[in-house]
């Protein structure tokens, strides 16, 4: 399959956003940073390259002007942030205001998880910001209301995209009634329980889930603002990923209509006693074969993931109305990324993570038509950054498609760099 994979690096103009005075970066993959126009990119800057995070550490939030020199604009600054996701940082629809998550000051929250956490709306035009009672993990692409969930006990289960608390870190229960997904309206702030961990923990049990701590991760709204999808996670050891266990869930939007994708309960010999998790690598758990990982939404109906189907783990597409599957990619796309589509379903933009002997991540386009990777760049990441410091390229297409957003530390720094890839898909 070698003539299906072509790499045209060559073609592809890259530079760093910004003047690189500090380290810049914007997190994840699952949404724009590019503004109205494609004249804004949105992004955090601190003076730190790395280092484990306190919930002390102060991030600048703001955007670079594209047609200004990559001028900075400071919009604020946040505690509330990690390496991976930054401070969920993004447009508000398309209402040109930004919202991003920020450590506790006055408004009141729901006070059984969120007494650390809110989110920030600001407009760039006058100034002008206001608090939510709540932090955002996801917005509605309308920007009309957020899904969230408790981010202090991503500090249990998953350190890499949670927040430190602000004092103690709060008690957690392992599958509770009152913990779980909420859904916040951006306009009134009310705050609403729509599905509970307890309320998957009873949907078609298995033994597995007795003495396992519970979370929910991952959480994408369908283009139209119906429905959403989320994997339910949960293990007895939450320090060892590899003792993770999976399900791939869509529901509404109200939480009615909880539909279960896909299941990968299964043995877990890493909780023997003698079982050493220091002998995985890095990255060893992203390319594991039980992996369910970065779903998103191609079309309202239509889920992609990285994970297993029928014992053999691939790029899958599910179908959250008829229930079917097909494989993207197959015998090509061989290994976990960042996916996401382009607006008309024929680009899928990913990338991979480090190759263990040369500690390079490959970014490529798929052309999902023809079944060709065209290979964008090969970026190289010290392998010694370790897993929540770690700058994986999470790239992120322009609003019209002709330009990549990726984070990197290939220079040494960590920072934002943009490809033009639009001559490439004229040619193509």
């Amino acid at each position: 399959m070698t003539h299906k994979i072509i790499d045209l690096s060559d073609e592809v103009p890259i530079r760093r956003a910004g003047d690189g005075s500090l380290h810049s970066f914007f997190g994840y993959y699952n949404k724009t940073n590019f503004g109205p126009s494609d004249a804004r990119l949105l992004g955090n800057r601190t003076p730190l390259f790395t280092g484990d995070l306190t919930g002390r550490e102060v991030a600048e939030v703001g955007f670079f002007d594209l047609t200004d020199g990559d001028r900075w604009h400071k919009l604020g600054e946040t505690t509330a942030w990690n390496w991976q996701m930054g401070c969920q940082l993004q447009w508000l629809g398309d209402t040109g205001q930004v919202i991003y998550n920020t450590r506790a000051t006055t408004v009141p929250g729901p006070d059984n998880i969120y007494p650390d956490f809110r989110s920030q709306v600001v407009d760039p035009a006058t100034g002008e910001s206001r608090e939510l009672p709540a932090p955002i993990y996801v917005m509605a692409p309308n920007g009309r209301f957020a899904l969230t969930i408790n981010y202090s006990r991503f500090i249990k289960t998953h350190r890499t995209i949670g927040y430190p608390a602000t004092r103690a870190e709060p008690g957690l229960p392992l599958a509770p009634d009152d913990d779980g997904i909420w859904r916040m309206d951006i306009e009134t702030g009310k705050t609403e329980l729509i599905c509970s961990l307890r309320r998957l923990f009873e949907f078609e049990h298995v033994p597995s889930m007795d003495g396992a701590t519970h979370w929910i991760t991952h959480m994408e709204v369908n283009p139209s603002g119906t429905r959403f999808l989320f994997i339910h996670r949960w293990t007895e050891r939450p320090d060892d990923e590899f003792c993770y266990l999976h399900r791939l869930f869509t529901i509404n939007g109200d939480g009615t209509g909880l539909h279960l994708l896909e299941d990968t309960d299964h043995p877990l010999p890493q909780l023997e006693k003698d079982f050493d998790p220091s002998s995985h690598g890095t990255f060893d758990y992203e390319k594991s074969e039980w992996q369910i990982s970065h779903p998103l939404w191609k079309s309202d109906d239509e889920v992609i993931v990285w994970g297993p189907h029928e014992g053999e783990i691939h790029y899958q597409l599910y179908n959250d109305r008829t229930g079917d599957v097909s494989v993207v990619g197959n015998g090509i796309l061989t290994e976990n990324g960042h996916m996401t589509y382009g607006r008309n379903g024929r680009w899928m933009l990913s990338d991979t993570y480090p190759d263990a002997k040369t500690n390079e991540r490959t970014l490529f386009l798929f052309d999902c038509e023809k079944e060709v990777r065209y290979d964008l760049g090969t970026f190289y990441t010290p392998a010694d950054l370790g897993k929540h410091n770690r700058c994986d390229l999470h790239p992120r297409w322009s609003r019209d498609n002709r330009a990549v957003c990726i984070d990197s530390v290939h220079e040494g720094c960590r920072q934002m760099y943009l490809l033009d890839i639009a001559a490439l898909l004229d040619r193509l």
